[in-house]
């Protein structure tokens, strides 16, 4: 099976936020484990929506729902580790597009992980994908908006 190779331009990283890796974030092999990962990007982007002033839902019942993640591991972090989290957008079409990570450990400057999610814009009431909203896409031009 081929590798899967994440890399992304430098300019679409626009937010970056720091997180601790937590006693409990270890698994049995005395590292951050996959599940405390997946955790940490879900709480870094939450936070990127939430200071760029995207609300998790919309009046209307329209939020962002993920689609799919993927991750690729460069380096072990272990217990109180400080992880900076750099988050951008990239790949817009009429509905969604793609959250992008790169994670680094600043004390050593190492490259712990790049990850991306794919994500839509979902009208929970109504139980369906709809398009971006316009004001979404405006606040991030350089994610290319696609057809």
């Amino acid at each position: 099976m081929a590798r899967l190779i994440l890399d992304f331009p430098d300019h679409l990283f626009c937010y970056s936020t720091q997180l601790t890796v937590r006693v409990t974030d270890i698994n049995g092999a005395n590292h951050l484990g996959n599940d405390s990962m997946i955790s940490m990007l879900s709480e870094a982007r939450a936070r990127f929506l939430y200071d760029a002033g995207v609300p998790e839902v919309q009046p209307d019942g329209t939020g962002i729902i993920i689609t799919d993640l993927a991750t690729t591991y460069k380096a072990e972090a272990h217990a109180r580790d400080q992880l900076l989290f750099e988050v951008g957008v990239m790949d817009f079409n009429k509905y969604g597009g793609d959250v992008i990570f790169r994670v680094t450990r600043p004390r050593d400057a190492a490259l712990v992980a790049m990850a991306k999610y794919g994500f839509v814009f979902f009208n929970y009431p109504a139980s369906k994908v709809v398009p971006m909203p316009e004001a979404f896409a405006a606040r991030f031009p350089q994610a290319n908006r696609q057809p």
